[in-house]
Order: structure tokens, then C-alpha cells, then sequence
């Protein structure tokens, strides 16, 4: 545990009812003593664990709150260490000043996601569940609040756990029957520990398989809105956000530079891009031809391509250069026809027949400004499909969801299938074993078993400061 006991406030900047200041480490009872009297003139330490004190907050022997006060005894709290919670007024001042009180009386300044970090060290939590803690902070979609909620947290921690037992056991049976050769010791034969480490490759495989969902909940994934000017881009991006985001007009150019938002479509998560219009010409000015240029750029690195053509208005050579760049990125390329209420529906001007067919994955058909209900739905309906697996449940199933976690487990399945290489070519079990070691390793990476310092340090510097 930390020597030294440190201080924030736990709750969100600004002016509120209530703001909470809280400490953790050994010695947080003796500074709660120096800046917190009890109204009942009792000492802190005469109340029972986990009660809420009533009384004055000091700052140079001066009263300059009321508040209440919790301690929390080692090993009894979220931390693991002695912790003191101090609850004040919201307002900014006081709230800073209560702090100062407690820096002055002996605390430190806690660094970003410290508490948790050090209830990570102390046991109290694995890393994984960290992760999950750092990502219910940051959720704006509530299949991201199930995604790290405590029932989902738990089953992926059962999963990697009945994987590494089951490494854990066949290296066990390995190394029984190395050291006793004569003794008949091991719990398999060199065949069965091969049809073993299938198994759990199996179920390896299944968990490896879950984190297509788990990212496109979690992390989302990059969208980008293309087309030439004035096709509906703004349009669809303000549907998408929910909001008029972006400038909507039927002047040629009016959007000139990217404009990001994240959303939420379904159970997927968009961190989608509005781009200006793809085209060229001498009417082009220096600003629009500049935004263009980061148009493209946003094409080619992103992983969903929303293009859209404008269906009341024939195909020109702008179209033929917005298909020249979707034809060079990478990304799933989806085909979005729209104004189909300024047609017929049959025979509109556009001629579908000029985009090429091997291109775009799906095409839609929709009235962004018109249909609002239908377009939205049709989307997503279609994009959770694309990115998701309806047969997995937020909440109910394990599901990996950090690509830290993905490179554990992919890491891991490479150890066994080289383990499993090794039988299959005659060699002796010691020859598997270092292979099966290595995969033991590398999933217990994911609950911080067997993880470096560094690592543990990056993924923690991204909470906020008291947490």
C-alpha cells in the first residue's frame, strides 16, 4: 500500500448542492481530525466505522463549513486502504477551500484515477473491472452503462478465469508427468492434453469473437458523412446527432471544415465526421479546397463510409470523383440514396446504374429531411447489424470490450496453437509447455495477474482526478 494519503474532490467541477471531498491512505483519520470537529464535541473515532458525522469543516482555526464525515477502516473500503469521505456545500470556493484544508492539515493531490489504482494494487479490484469503472465514467449510451456495469464485469471475469484454469490445470498435468515419468501421475496423455487445449481454444475463440460487439459499443467507430455539395450531408449528420449541429443551406461549399460528434445508433457507438463537399472546379476557393482535402483524408481512415448521392439530381463528374476516393479507402462503404420523396421513386434523374456494383456493401434509400422516423431506423437497423451480434447480450454474456483485453486473448490463442503444433508434430510435452506458459501469461495480463507497470499506468491516466 501507498505511504502517503491523498485527497480530491470525487465530485464534478462546478456549482452543486453537495460536493464530496474524499482521502485514502494510511493517516487519513489523524487529517480528518485536524480540519473536522463534531458537533457533538465527541472525537471521529468514538463513532462506529461507516457513520455519517455531523459537523464544522476547520481552515485555520477558523469554522468556515458544516458538513458531514464518513471513515471508512481499512481493509473495508473502495480502496482497501483507510478512507474519509467529507461531504460540503457545492459551491466552488468552498469546495476548493475544504480542500486546501486537507492539504494543509498533511494530504497530497491525488493523481488522475488513483483511488481506483490503488484499489487495483490492493486487491480490490482486477484490472479489468478498473477498465470497466474508467468506461461507466465515460458512457453516453446506456448499452455502454450494461456493457460496465458489476453483472457484466463479473461474467467476463468468469470466462478469462475458466480459460486460465483450464491452462493452468493442463500445464499442471505437464509438469506431473515430466518430473515423475515413472509415477503415471499426469492427468492426460500427450493426445488428450492436445484435444484439452482445443477446447479451450474453443471457448477462447468464442470469447475473441465477442469483441466485434464490445467495440462498437465501447469504443465506436469512426464514421465518416461524404458526398458532393448539397446532397444532404448536414442533413443526415444533424438527424444522426439530434440536433441542428451543422448549417444546413443551398449554397455550393457551406460546409468548409469537419465537423465531429459522437452518437449513439442502436447499441453502436458513431464518433461520426460531417465533411465538406467532395468536387473541384475553378469556383472552389482556397478555405473549401482545404476542407476537401481533410474530406478525403477522413474517407480513407474511416472505418464506415456513409456516401451519399442525391437522387434528384443527375450524376456528374462530382459524383465520379467522390467514387474515385471511396474506391481507395478500406472501410465498410454504404450507398445512401437520398431525396427519394423528390422522385417518383422509378425513374429519378440519378442514374443508379452509374455507381459501380462491387463497391458499396448495402444502398439505402431515404428522405433525410422528410422521413425522419424511417430514415433513422433504416440506418440503424442496419449499421447495428453490420457491426454487432444480436445473439449477444449487454449484461449477460461475457464480452470483451478494450483492445488491451483483445491483445491478451489473441496473444494467448497464438501460444496454443503453438503448443497444439508441437504435439501435432510428434514432439515431447516439454517442448508444448513453455508455449502453454506463455499463453498463461498473456491471459492473465487481462485481470492484471501478469501485466506491466507501464500498462497499468497508461490505463489509468485517462480517469479523471477522483476516481
Amino acid at each position: 500500500m501507498h505511504g502517503n494519503v491523498i485527497a480530491a474532490i470525487s465530485t464534478p467541477p462546478g456549482k452543486g448542492g453537495v460536493a464530496v471531498i474524499r482521502m485514502s491512505g494510511s493517516g487519513s483519520l489523524d487529517i480528518a481530525k485536524r480540519v473536522f470537529q463534531p458537533i457533538s464535541k465527541k472525537e471521529i473515532d468514538d463513532y462506529p466505522p461507516r457513520t455519517q458525522i455531523y459537523g464544522y469543516i476547520i481552515y485555520n482555526e477558523e469554522k468556515i463549513d458544516d458538513g458531514m464525515l464518513t471513515f471508512f477502516p481499512s481493509p473495508r473500503s473502495y480502496t482497501g486502504e483507510d478512507t474519509v469521505e467529507i461531504s460540503c456545500h457545492g459551491g466552488i470556493l468552498i469546495t476548493r477551500t475544504v480542500l486546501e484544508a486537507l492539504f494543509a492539515a498533511g494530504a497530497t493531490a491525488a493523481g488522475p484515477g488513483e483511488f481506483t489504482e490503488r484499489a487495483f494494487i490492493g486487491g480490490k479490484l482486477s484490472l479489468t473491472e478498473a477498465e470497466a469503472i474508467g468506461t461507466l465514467l465515460e458512457a453516453t449510451s446506456h448499452e455502454q452503462i450494461k456493457l460496465s456495469a458489476s453483472p457484466a464485469r463479473a461474467k467476463l471475469n468468469e470466462a478469462v478465469e475458466s480459460i486460465r484454469s483450464d491452462l493452468i490445470s493442463i500445464m499442471s498435468s505437464i509438469y506431473a508427468r515430466i518430473d515423475y515419468p515413472d509415477e503415471d501421475l499426469g492427468e492426460f496423455s500427450d493426445t488428450e492434453t492436445a484435444d484439452r487445449l482445443r477446447v479451450t481454444r474453443d471457448a477462447l475463440n468464442r470469447l475473441i469473437d465477442t469483441y466485434r460487439t464490445g467495440r462498437a459499443i465501447n469504443e465506436g467507430i469512426s464514421t465518416v458523412i461524404c458526398g458532393k455539395p448539397n446532397v444532404g450531408k448536414s442533413t443526415l449528420y444533424n438527424l444522426l446527432v439530434g440536433e441542428d449541429a451543422a448549417i444546413v443551406t443551398d449554397v455550393a461549399g457551406t460546409t468548409r471544415d469537419i465537423l465531429e460528434r459522437t452518437v449513439s445508433l442502436g447499441r453502436v457507438t458513431l464518433r461520426i465526421t460531417d465533411t465538406a463537399g467532395v468536387r473541384s472546379g475553378e469556383d472552389v476557393d482556397k478555405v473549401e479546397r482545404i476542407g476537401i482535402g481533410r474530406s478525403k483524408d477522413k474517407i480513407t481512415s474511416s472505418e464506415l463510409i456513409l456516401a451519399i448521392f442525391d437522387l434528384s439530381r443527375e450524376f456528374d463528374d462530382a459524383d465520379r470523383e467522390l467514387i474515385n476516393e471511396i474506391s481507395k479507402a478500406d472501410g465498410y462503404k454504404l450507398c445512401i440514396l437520398n431525396k427519394y420523396d423528390m422522385t417518383d421513386g422509378k425513374n429519378p434523374p440519378f442514374d443508379t446504374s452509374l455507381l459501380p456494383k462491387d463497391l458499396f456493401g448495402e444502398t439505402v434509400s431515404i428522405s433525410a429531411d422528410k422521413d425522419n422516423t424511417g430514415a433513422l431506423k433504416s440506418l440503424s437497423e442496419l449499421i447495428n447489424s453490420l457491426f454487432t451480434d444480436e445473439k449477444i447480450s449487454c449484461g449477460q454474456d461475457a464480452i470483451v470490450s478494450s483492445a488491451r483485453q483483445h491483445a491478451s486473448l489473441l496473444r494467448t490463442r497464438e501460444f496454443i496453437d503453438t503448443a497444439i503444433e508441437a504435439y501435432a508434430s510428434g514432439l515431447p510435452s516439454d517442448a508444448a509447455s513453455s508455449d502453454i506458459e506463455m499463453a498463461i501469461g498473456a491471459i492473465s495480463e487481462i485481470d492484471g495477474r501478469a501485466v506491466s507497470e507501464t500498462v497499468v499506468g497508461d490505463i489509468f491516466a485517462k480517469f479523471c482526478v477522483g476516481k
